[in-house]
């Protein structure tokens, strides 16, 4: 075993590698809270569909909890999605540069304590599941089944992000579950923005590692769109605006949420602008700003449905 101090190459300087009990800091990585922000972009449908939710029923009582609960599930859950596709790819990680410092692959826990953690991290995320109505429960432990293929997905095809986008946008639909007990065609519309919107963000985080990409034969859109990534993110961002300004309608929502969407759009036409498919710390930046992408729309979301439900 490893010493269970040693940092993970691609996040250095954070809270866990400073703060946190050594022996926890190996399961702090695996569930990546040392760099959240895969579950802020995890989080983000399930606000928004949440928000949607309670303005197309005037009614934000439960919106609050709703809104805690999701947080929590989204933490938990993505930790066991994390832990779930380390364990797949340890050997892959052995050979990049950015994640052979990873828990696994460096030896700081072994396969079977990340399988215990997986599994506990997934029993807390059901427990927070099982405060929904039933429907709601039904539609989360769906996505359980796309979440435990896609770290296979870039083994077989160029498209990886596609399946990343059914996961990460899953929550999208758990807000109208949660609600209404139902998915019906707003939920659907909003599901497919999110997922245009994961596989144009998750293309430029795969620019990080094109090139040992292709040097261990991993597939993804970043290779796929090489030097058309930018017309690539015009036409999935334009998508994500599309579908997204389409389920707003569709849900009757005032100025508010036109507001928060308007500045999700300029936020994503910024990052076009600004990307450089050959600068792996500016794409790893970018990346990162749909944590705030998100949150101008949900912000606008938000501020519908307290006005519609007043």
């Amino acid at each position: 075993m490893s010493d269970t101090s040693a940092r993970v190459a691609d996040s250095t300087g954070n809270w866990v590698d400073t703060l946190a009990p050594q022996w926890a800091r190996p399961y702090l990585r695996l569930s990546r809270f040392d760099r959240p922000i895969g579950s802020w972009l995890l989080l983000m449908p399930c606000w928004w569909s949440a928000a949607l939710a309670a303005g197309i029923a005037h009614d934000a009582s439960r919106l609050p909890l709703t809104i805690v609960l999701f947080f929590i599930g989204a933490f938990v859950m993505r930790g066991a999605g994390c832990t779930w596709n380390d364990i797949t790819d340890r050997d892959l990680d052995d050979k990049v540069e950015r994640t052979r410092s990873r828990p696994l692959p460096s030896g700081q826990v072994t396969t079977k304590q990340a399988l215990a953690f997986m599994v506990a991290q997934a029993l807390i995320g059901l427990v927070v599941l099982l405060q929904f109505n039933r429907f709601a429960v039904l539609t989360g432990i769906a996505s359980l089944v796309i979440v435990a293929i896609y770290p296979f997905m870039k083994r077989i095809t160029w498209w990886p992000q596609i399946v990343l986008g059914l996961a990460f946008s899953w929550g999208a639909l758990m807000g109208f579950a949660v609600t209404f007990g139902r998915i019906d065609v707003t939920a659907l519309v909003l599901y497919g923005g999110s997922i245009a919107w994961v596989i144009g963000y998750d293309t430029i985080y795969a620019h990080q590692d094109a090139e040992d990409d292709a040097l261990i034969g991993i597939k993804s859109t970043a290779r796929l769109f090489g030097a058309h990534t930018h017309q690539a993110l015009i036409l999935f961002y334009g998508l994500a605006v599309m579908l997204i300004g389409v389920a707003l309608a569709s849900g009757d929502v005032r100025w508010p949420a036109w507001l928060g969407l308007a500045a999700f759009a300029a936020h994503l036409a910024w990052q076009i602008v600004r990307l450089r498919i050959d600068d792996p710390l500016l794409c790893k930046r970018l990346f990162y700003s749909n944590k705030h992408a998100g949150l101008l729309l949900f912000a606008g979301l938000l501020a519908d449905a307290a006005m519609r439900a007043a």
